[in-house]
């Protein structure tokens, strides 16, 4: 039988929003992984320094080290208002560097995780999905694309040893995944059966909310706006000299439409 090395795979952020569901995907795939992380983290948060444990005891490789890591949007294409536009061109200026020093490379595109949005239905100002109202952006009829954390993870993992993500953007793009406020609204209340009083914040409300909320809402809103009323996720064609779709490359996996991840906050 051929024995096939697998890659050896860092994963830097470990600790953080994506980076617990890329770590268990690839351990999942029998990756020899590796996790970054910083030594303050280990010494100041308790429950990080368990979980970092948890993740030796797995066969994990822990190193301590800091690098940026991007998961997200196409830094290269969106257009944002501040204050994410600093944070993005951050990213943007850190891919600039990777092409010129020729480092190889694979930028994962993830577009919106679903645990954020859909648990309170695309609304900034909420800590869950509310039984009565909702404040759709917009006319709540601008696609946008969100996904589960978890296929976004097993995507990033599966492109790692592909030779078609090599120097490439790879998109998380389903098909299923393209949705309108009010079309996951109308999911919602199909699943609950029950009738949410839908009520529309047009662009110039939003754009205050940028300006006068405290910290950190106006990052948030300024995402909520490029994607929900700008619609900066769908707004473009894949360039097939730059870019690959991730659905494409792995028809073979059966990711989670947004109609049932929505079944998670029931």
């Amino acid at each position: 039988m051929e024995v096939i090395n697998k890659s050896k795979i860092l994963i830097i952020g470990v600790t953080g929003y994506i980076g617990r569901y890329l770590v268990e995907a690839s351990l999942s795939m029998g990756h020899p992984t590796f996790a970054l992380v910083r030594e303050t983290t280990m010494a100041n948060h308790p429950d990080k320094a368990r979980y970092m444990q948890d993740l030796k005891d797995s066969g994990v490789t822990i190193l301590f080290r800091y690098f940026p890591s991007e998961f997200g949007f196409d830094v290269d294409k969106v257009r944002i208002l501040e204050p994410a536009k600093s944070t993005l061109a951050i990213k943007a200026r850190v891919r600039e560097e990777i092409r010129m020093a020729g480092i190889p490379f694979t930028f994962i595109s993830s577009n919106l995780c679903s645990t954020y949005f859909l648990s309170r239905l695309g609304q900034v100002e909420s800590t869950g999905i509310p039984d009565e109202k909702v404040i759709i952006m917009g006319d709540g009829n601008t696609k946008v694309i969100i996904n589960s954390e978890k296929d976004i993870a097993i995507y990033a993992i599966r492109a790692v040893d592909d030779p078609r993500t090599f120097n490439k953007v790879l998109y998380v793009r389903p098909a299923s995944n393209h949705c309108t406020l009010n079309e996951i609204v109308s999911f919602w209340e199909k699943k609950t059966s029950k009738t949410l009083d839908r009520i529309y914040v047009s662009e110039e409300e939003v754009l205050k909310k940028i300006q006068s909320s405290l910290e950190p809402l106006p990052f948030f809103y300024a995402i909520a706006h490029a994607c929900f009323i700008k619609g900066e996720t769908c707004n473009f064609k894949i360039d097939k000299s730059v870019g690959v779709e991730a659905t494409e490359l792995y028809p073979d996996h059966k990711y989670t439409s947004v109609y049932e991840i929505l079944n998670q906050f029931i």
